[in-house]
């Protein structure tokens, strides 16, 4: 470190050591935001730990119903923030040892006065967002292709963060249309129906919602952070829902008709791999469907699940 005209520089193998660092958080968002948008069924470890904290924190201060509806959209919000504010941090580091020497400074601006850190803060800041003022621009030919590299990035991740949410909505849409399938069924008294089916309308029904629940499992797979959001309404509850499918399985499973039974067993298998998915993400140890959407319900905050009126709970080996 050395002082030049009352400013604190740093200099030598410590610059670039301190440039080095910011390369590396530069580095680091890079790559939890390609392992969480990009990368087929990963998830970033920042963006994961992000999302946890904020789900928790909406249970700890209102409860798992009062701010869950919030948690999720506050997730997104705080892990893109996050991104960003590293990015910005990142930058500043790279730019930090070398704002005395290798920027020049717009008339009207007096370098002696000026504070380095901040100067390099402001420098990351306003090249993130890709304003550019240009009242501090590089001099250095390094640096001059390393700012507007560090533009793309922040271009890069307003992009980001839109797509981000296109893509999660989307798979949210598609699972509340589960659970209100779940519903109407349970208020149209399908459990009666597959007990007394005549026809093969209840295995088309069974094979319909198993597809569903599939690409559900599959969203929850790509998307882990649809897991964070809590839905206000039971009908478009999923996690409410989801035992009165695991009835309508175990009915099927009984019935005398070859096809019923068929579809019964596809519905299993569906509800089994879904319960996989969600396994890492809800509070229990056990590895059986029925525990974790026990455990599903309880982490939404969902007393009231949806039942079949005359059905017991299935035992776990009637879901295996």
């Amino acid at each position: 470190m050395s002082t030049v005209y009352g400013r604190t520089s740093v200099q030598g193998v410590a610059a670039w050591m301190v440039s080095g660092l910011g390369v590396i958080v530069i580095a680091a968002v890079l790559r939890d935001l390609f392992h969480t948008l990009f990368h087929p069924g990963g998830q970033g470890a920042l963006s994961r730990r992000v999302l946890v904290f904020m789900w928790r924190s909406a249970r700890r201060v209102g409860g798992p119903r009062r701010l869950g509806e919030l948690a999720g959209p506050l997730g997104l919000v705080g892990v893109i923030g996050v991104w960003g504010l590293l990015v910005v941090v990142g930058g500043a580091l790279v730019y930090w040892p070398h704002i005395s020497e290798d920027f020049s400074y717009g008339a009207g601006l007096d370098p002696d006065g000026r504070s380095d850190v901040l100067d390099a803060v402001y420098v990351s800041l306003v090249t993130t967002s890709t304003l550019g003022f240009g009242d501090v621009v590089p001099t250095a030919g390094w640096l001059r292709v390393v700012t507007p590299l560090q533009a793309l990035i922040g271009f890069a991740l307003l992009t980001v963060a839109v797509s981000w949410v296109l893509q999660v909505y989307p798979a949210l849409s598609r699972r509340r249309l589960l659970a209100s399938r779940l519903t109407s069924l349970q208020r149209a008294a399908m459990h009666e129906a597959i007990r007394q089916a005549d026809s093969s309308l209840p295995a088309a029904v069974l094979e319909d919602l198993a597809r569903q629940v599939a690409g559900v499992s599959v969203d929850l797979s790509q998307y882990a952070e649809t897991h964070y959001f809590r839905d206000r309404e039971t009908r478009f509850a999923l996690a409410a829902c989801l035992p009165y499918a695991e009835d309508l399985a175990a009915i099927g499973r009984v019935s005398s008709r070859a096809d019923l039974r068929l579809a019964a067993t596809d519905l299993v298998h569906a509800l089994a791999d879904l319960a996989e998915s969600l396994r890492p993400h809800v509070s229990t140890t056990e590895r059986t469907p029925t525990a974790v959407f026990r455990a599903y319900a309880e982490d939404h905050g969902e007393t009231d699940v949806l039942r079949s009126p005359s059905a017991a709970a299935p035992s776990d080996g009637d879901l295996r």
